[in-house]
């Protein structure tokens, strides 16, 4: 008899009909699942199969605008979510109001009558699963489990109304004791890669671990989420650069983890991203749902990717009434060759931009997820920047070796680490921010560097005039100020650790000693200014942590809290809480 074995998660649900939400399960083998919503919606979908393992993405359709419904899923005619004896709520789904449509001003909408609603924008990155059962955490409390067991408990508190989940949502490089030995009972682990996961029966065990507490499996069963990898979900510092590739490529056991960490990524949270109508229209999906066992067919899908990432795009775009997301793959798409190096190889990049300028009319607010911060503290940057340039060669062969030694040792591959890409993607951010449909605000959303902070930039070579002045196809210069405000917005971890001395030396990069001795790199590397200058508006901030962004109409607000231990049980604690906008 078939049953449950990890979720449900609520991906996608549609901003623009409010009638239509996908559901990702994994069932113990082959069978129909169904959802079946209070209000009459439902869907159901033959479970397909990977590597022994039965997966289905149902899409909910009828559901209802504007409202909350809650859903039990069903094999067969049996019930299996919600679990008998549930302590938690019921899953629901939430639909949008169809009341402010897409590419409708906000005074227009409220003219006619109606009252559009915020949309809240919770995010993080870098999440080690939280102890089993409530153990003793030496790292502290888990944010997500904080927020879902702070949900839970109080019906009316304000819900995200979606999850972004911005890399590093399993750690298949540092795994914890219990899923070592469910390694160790598979393998030696005195073989490489040791306690690190090998293939895909492996990967299944890092997000049966990260999802299947219970908190967790129920936030993510009722708030919908939106996801992107990070290096650890493949390997530290993954696609560093061409030689670490060339390394990395020359090891008996990489090419099994590449393609089982691709194949799992595809399956627990690509899928996910994609609406319905994408859903229909992907190859891959189709190919392996058609076959009675997708594995090979997604192992292929995999390693044509590796070998050529041009060949398949993880990034995606999504909308949320009057605001815009665009989720961008930092890892996988980079064009690594010292001559060519970009943190996105040409197709990418042009669609990024597509993605972002196209009807600009139709949004209030720009979202970029990006794993990596594009501003980073200032001497963190310089370092970067430095170290490209030295790796180039700029300082003869002898300092290029000692700079990728460098460049490996210091996780050394931001935004920064690639300057063209830095620079090309800075202009883009203020041609957007530009003009007379300019959003009100364009946040880049990070996680990865295990703090906190908010950074605003300044374009100090910028001079009055309009977003057609700008000639994105050339090196930057001087160009439009931009009207929007534009804000880094980086927050990590959401359940990790950062040594001591790690929290003194991003002290030190924000600094005005680490501007200097940034500024002494720079002259060493003959690399030019920055065609942008920028300031913390905010932070450090240290902790297990989780941002969210209100937004409406042209407003927006942000708010920090952490999770903070306590006698009453472990608290989500407001650190900060900022207009964004200057309106009240």
């Amino acid at each position: 008899m078939a049953g449950l074995r990890l979720g449900p998660l609520l991906r996608y649900v549609d901003w623009e009909s409010g009638t239509a939400a996908t559901v990702w399960v994994e069932a113990s083998r082959p069978c129909t699942v169904e959802v079946r919503c209070a209000d009459g919606a439902s869907g159901a979908s033959p479970t397909f199969a990977v590597a022994g393992h039965h997966y289905a993405l149902v899409v909910v359709e009828g559901l209802t605008p504007g409202s909350t419904t809650a859903y039990e899923v069903l094999i067969g005619s049996r019930r299996v979510w919600p679990p008998e004896g549930s302590r938690l709520p019921p899953s629901t789904i939430t639909t949008p109001s169809t009341a402010t449509p897409t590419g409708a001003a906000e005074g227009a909408v409220e003219g006619a009558g109606a009252t559009p609603d915020p949309v809240r924008v919770s995010f993080g990155s870098c999440r080690w699963a939280a102890a089993p059962g409530g153990g003793h955490d030496p790292v502290g409390p888990d944010a997500l489990v904080t927020l879902a067991s702070h949900l839970a408990a109080d019906p009316a508190a304000e819900r995200p109304d979606v999850l972004l989940l911005l890399g590093d949502q399993v750690y298949a490089d540092e795994t914890s004791g219990a899923t070592r030995r469910r390694l160790a009972a598979r393998r030696d682990l005195g073989e490489p890669p040791g306690a690190e996961v090998a293939d895909y029966e492996e990967y299944t065990c890092l997000y049966d671990e990260s999802w299947r507490d219970p908190e967790v499996r129920w936030l993510l069963s009722t708030v919908p989420s939106c996801m992107i990898f990070d290096d650890h979900d493949v390997i530290d510092d993954w696609n560093t650069s061409a030689a670490w590739q060339r390394d990395i490529r020359a090891t008996p056991w990489w090419h099994e983890r590449i393609v089982s960490g691709l194949m799992s990524y595809w399956v627990h949270q690509h899928l996910g991203n994609l609406s319905p109508a994408e859903l229909a229209a992907d190859p891959v999906y189709a190919a392996v749902r058609a076959s009675p066992d997708g594995t090979e067919a997604l192992r292929r899908f995999a390693a044509e990717t590796d070998a050529d990432p041009a060949r398949t795009r993880w990034s995606y775009r999504r909308v949320f009434g009057r605001v815009r997301l665009v989720m961008v793959d930092t890892r996988a798409a980079r064009v690594l060759a010292e001559e060519r190096r970009a943190m996105l190889h040409p197709e990418e990049a042009d669609w990024l931009r597509g993605a972002v300028l196209d009807d600009p009319a139709s949004y209030d607010h720009l979202l970029i997820g990006s794993s990596l911060p594009w501003l980073l503290p200032p001497l963190v940057h310089d370092v970067e920047h430095w170290n490209a340039a030295v790796c180039a060669g700029v300082r003869g062969p002898r300092w290029a070796r000692i700079g990728e030694k460098v460049r490996r040792a210091g996780d050394l591959e931001h935004w920064a680490a690639f300057p063209e890409s830095f620079d090309r993607f800075t202009e883009l951010l203020r041609e957007a921010g530009s003009g007379p449909d300019a959003p009100a605000t364009i946040c880049v959303l990070s996680g990865d560097v295990h703090h906190a902070y908010i950074a605003e930039p300044r374009w100090p070579d910028a001079r009055p005039g309009t977003a057609s002045d700008l000639d994105f196809s050339s090196r930057p210069g001087p160009g439009v100020a931009p009207v929007s405000r534009i804000l880094q917005l980086t927050c990590s971890p959401v359940h990790n650790s950062i040594p001591r001395t790690i929290r003194t030396g991003f002290r030190l990069a924000w600094s005005r000693a680490g501007r200097r001795i940034g500024r002494m790199l720079t002259r060493h590397s003959r690399t030019g200014a920055s065609p942008v200058t920028w300031g913390r508006a905010g932070g450090p901030w240290f902790g297990n942590q989780l941002m969210t962004l209100t937004l409406l109409g042209r407003k927006s607000a942000l708010t920090l809290v952490q999770a903070k231990a306590g006698k009453q049980g472990d608290q989500l604690e407001a650190v900060l809480e900022r207009s964004l906008t200057g309106e009240s």
